[in-house]
């Protein structure tokens, strides 16, 4: 599965193994929250976005906080028409661009470093696996209030604040079980707050490995809540130039619809 897959439905499984091929971030940072969301967690929920809501074969993607490129590279997999990743870690992004040549998807996408709020224009659909706030209160606020404005459909991980029930507790991290559930009252305010509408929200188990000094289990189970959200957009001006590159201090980087997406900054080899 080393290219586009569109042209027919794509077993879960092999989504999954496809998926585990993908690098690791080879110096994650503890601040940044960056752990990798498992593989059979993003094939979860891209298998759910390309073939029950019809988000990702054809549509123009983007996933903020992209990390090593985990959900971009799946949903270009899946058959999505043009895919962004965003980071404000360039390692990160440097990563991604490896792993999606490594897939053989490296035309289909694109990674921009910057942080998540400078990025303009509009998309399809839009994935992220956000710092769920552990180690700085609502940090993945941004990164809903940036979906919401550049998005139609959003699909979001964030941690959950309710506790597992038994077929949860019992989940597998090779076997998810996706348990409907009530939505964060924080959570839903912001959305609706924005102009957003909760579709649907599951509850999901991942297990976070042994990364940083302050962990004490080699394997941590964590519930999240996985939010499908329908966006209405805002009409944006676009600038008369796109941005050649962007960083963290200078302008936004800005995408015209759709076709416009490969004119902004891409991740080169060096």
């Amino acid at each position: 599965m080393g290219r586009t897959m569109q042209n027919r439905m794509v077993r879960k499984l092999d989504l999954e193994i496809a998926l585990s091929k993908i690098g690791q971030h080879p110096c994650p940072k503890a601040y940044l929250e960056q752990y990798t969301i498992p593989p059979a967690v993003a094939a979860q929920l891209l298998h759910m976005a390309a073939y029950t809501y019809d988000d990702l074969i054809g549509k123009a993607v983007a996933d903020l906080g992209c990390g090593t490129g985990r959900l971009a590279i799946g949903s270009a997999l899946l058959g999505a028409k043009e895919v962004i990743g965003v980071d404000v870690d360039k390692i990160a992004t440097k990563t991604a661009l490896k792993n999606a040549e490594k897939l053989g998807v490296k035309r289909q996408t694109q990674w921009i470093t910057a942080d998540v709020s400078t990025i303009r224009g509009s998309f399809d659909t839009v994935l992220q696996n956000p710092p769920f706030g552990v180690q700085k209160r609502r940090a993945d606020r941004k990164f809903l209030e940036t979906a919401m404005r550049i998005g139609r459909r959003i699909y979001s991980l964030h941690k959950s604040i309710r506790k597992a029930t038994k077929p949860a507790a019992k989940s597998r991290a090779t076997s998810i079980a996706l348990i409907p559930n009530a939505p964060s009252p924080f959570l839903k305010g912001l959305i609706e707050g924005h102009g957003g509408q909760i579709k649907a929200l599951y509850t999901l188990p991942i297990h976070v490995p042994y990364m940083f000094d302050f962990h004490r289990k080699r394997k941590h189970k964590v519930l999240v809540d996985l939010y499908v959200i329908e966006a209405h957009l805002q009409p944006e001006k676009t600038p008369s130039k796109p941005v050649s590159r962007t960083r963290n201090k200078e302008p936004a980087t800005s995408f015209p619809k759709s076709k416009g997406l490969f004119e902004g900054a891409r991740e080169k080899d060096n």
